[in-house]
């Protein structure tokens, strides 16, 4: 589909019910509010470090005991250094990173690159394509409101994180110049229609999406609920091995509690997706994520193997049942289970045979 012109009547338009949404500098003008959005300029750094929540300190040394330097807030991006063991009593992950100005705990920042694309005049296929969030974070205008989506209503800066992957059916330029993109969901959508900033999403192509040893039948999943891995296996042989982080046993309060385990035994893959939007649990204790990666569905309760950008805390039990990978580890494995998944419609729902078995297993 070739880019078409959007005019700034239209533009304004399309987001006045929905300004809550937006977040509004004092500026005449609110087409020029969403021209400057994500003006942010990111760290130059080959590695950076996304702040994962708010008042995150920033330590002399790497340990707990060591004195604060600094704080970092929700958003904030860093550059990542370098990765290294430091020292937190009573608690698992004992990583840090090291950013200029001292050590942050690790589970603190989701590690993110800052790679913008060059703007397509058109899309390469004119039905849509998926796309990746290839930047820290990139702000979001909704173009239907008002806001359908419990996340959205929530929040007064929509975005979209590193990793992230939604559909892009159109493409505009604004009189500006800038080229945006009309993104959505095609799976699990509450029907939130976004524009964003071409430049911050990277196009899929087919090519990376192609299976990985597809003649191979005898291939199975191992999650180890103990050590908190996954092991792939074709045959005898271990052929992927990561770190994930699955459903907890304990409640918020330290009691043991069955809510969000993950389901211990046999499973078959029924279900993949490139991207879906995954809503559960309840108020104050749910969630709702959009634009959830490489999702293998393998349990009927709906628990799956997906990508993760909200921690980063890989090799603790911490999620509401599913299995979180980082990204490129659900992609290795979506591309590797069956059954295949074509590009485009993006999902296949399967039962019975032909399928790639989970086994879910609490030690050793």
């Amino acid at each position: 589909m070739s880019a078409k012109n959007i005019t700034r009547r239209e533009f304004i338009k399309a987001a006045a019910a929905g300004l809550s949404l937006v977040y509004i500098h004092p500026l005449d003008s609110l087409f020029y509010t969403f021209s400057r959005s994500n003006t942010v300029e990111f760290p130059n750094a080959e590695k950076l470090g996304r702040v994962l929540d708010g008042r995150v300190p920033i330590k002399l040394h790497p340990n707990d005991e060591s004195p604060d330097v600094g704080e970092l807030n929700i958003d904030d991006v860093v550059p990542w250094l370098r990765e290294v063991t430091g020292s937190r009593p009573l608690w698992i992950n004992q990583r840090f990173v090291e950013i200029p100005e001292g050590y942050v705990y690790a589970p603190n920042l989701q590690q993110v690159y800052n790679l913008p694309n060059k703007p397509l005049s058109e899309l390469p296929k004119p039905e849509g394509v998926w796309v990746e969030v290839s930047v820290p974070f990139v702000d979001l205008v909704l173009a239907n409101p008002p806001a359908r989506s419990p996340w959205l209503k929530n929040t007064n800066t929509p975005r979209l994180y590193y990793s992230q992957i939604m559909w892009v059916d159109e493409i505009k330029v604004d009189e500006t110049g800038q080229t945006w993109f009309r993104v959505m969901e095609k799976y699990g959508s509450f029907g939130d229609i976004f524009w964003v900033k071409a430049e911050a999403l990277r196009v899929i192509s087919d090519e990376e999406m192609t299976p990985l040893s597809p003649d191979v039948q005898d291939k199975r999943v191992e999650v180890d609920l103990l050590h908190q891995t996954l092991s792939c296996f074709e045959g005898n042989n271990e052929v992927y091995f990561c770190r994930v982080s699955t459903g907890g046993r304990y409640d918020s309060e330290g009691n043991q509690s069955d809510k969000w385990a993950t389901p211990v035994g046999n499973h078959t893959i029924w279900r993949k997706l490139v991207s879906v939007h995954m809503t559960g649990g309840t108020t104050g204790g749910g969630y709702d994520l959009p634009g959830i990666g490489w999702t293998v569905l393998f349990s009927g309760k709906g628990m799956a193997i997906h990508s993760t950008f909200w921690h980063n805390s890989y090799g603790i039990a911490k999620s509401h049942g599913c299995v979180n990978a980082y990204p490129e580890d659900a992609k290795w494995i979506f591309r590797w289970t069956l059954p295949v998944v074509e590009p485009d419609p993006g999902e296949i729902t399967i039962s019975g045979e032909g399928s790639t078995k989970v086994f879910v297993k609490e030690q050793t």
